[in-house]
């Protein structure tokens, strides 16, 4: 019904930066909000940075001032740039996004494949 496709992981040294997006297509639907989670390997899914519809933005600690997460409504896409990134960051990224499909009463979360990022020299 909706797709979620991310794109822009690779490999970047420390210090660099790198630019995810995200982009949901599929069926009519309504997007409530999008975001980025990341995991690394043998580590839990963790929240990076969100986007509510109509909301204030946030992050998380080890990413606030070097990430942004930033939306264009026309494309139903969402961004990621990161910048000053450091080895902690090397991670699958994912892309989600709470999503009414419309015609049904309720909001689900939508994820995308993952795009891998790693940070290393």
């Amino acid at each position: 019904q909706v797709q979620l496709v991310e794109s822009g992981g690779g490999l970047v040294q420390p210090g660099g930066s790198l630019r995810l997006s995200c982009t949901a297509s599929g069926r009519a639907f309504s997007i409530y909000g999008m975001g980025w989670y990341r995991q690394a390997p043998g580590k839990q899914r963790e929240l990076v940075a969100a986007s509510p519809s109509g909301g204030s933005t946030n992050y998380a600690e080890s990413v606030k001032g070097r990430f942004t997460i930033f939306r264009d409504n026309a494309p139903n896409t969402v961004y990621l740039q990161m910048n000053n990134l450091k080895p902690e960051d090397t991670a699958v990224y994912y892309c989600n996004a709470r999503i009414r499909v419309i015609g049904s009463p309720s909001v689900s979360d939508y994820w995308g494949k993952g795009t891998e990022v790693t940070v290393s020299s």
